[in-house]
């Protein structure tokens, strides 16, 4: 194990111990789970669609927008893959199509997005 997978982890260990002591906090949470959800699904919809520039830049928005608030709540990997997939629709946009990343970026997000919200739902029976 690196020096990374323990810092990721200490993180998480940081993060799920404050999810436990903030009840406004876990609720503002889940409602950007609920949010992240619904802005993978609309990316999702525009890729299914043919590419433009308007669609590339609402794609761009949305995942910056994931990847900041995904990383303010202290949900790193919803930030890193974000970040990533912004990358590629950047790229996209100054006219490099690389999309060997992409579905990659997008099953990992999607996974993750799941498994917080699933976290999130198995603390609230507790």
């Amino acid at each position: 194990m690196g020096r990374g997978d323990y810092d990721l982890r200490h993180t998480e260990c940081i993060v799920a111990h404050r999810m436990a002591t903030d009840p406004e906090l876990d609720q503002l949470k889940r409602e950007f789970l609920v949010e992240a959800e619904e802005k993978l699904d609309e990316i999702r919809s525009l890729l299914a669609g043919e590419p433009s520039d308007r669609s590339i830049e609402r794609m761009i928005y949305l995942t910056h927008q994931l990847k900041g608030a995904g990383g303010s709540y202290g949900f790193s990997r919803i930030s890193t893959e974000a970040a990533e997939l912004e990358d590629v629709f950047e790229g996209w946009l100054h006219g490099t199509r690389k999309n060997d990343r992409l579905a990659h970026h997008l099953e990992n997000l999607g996974q993750e997005i799941r498994a917080r919200m699933q976290q999130f739902a198995s603390t609230a029976v507790q």
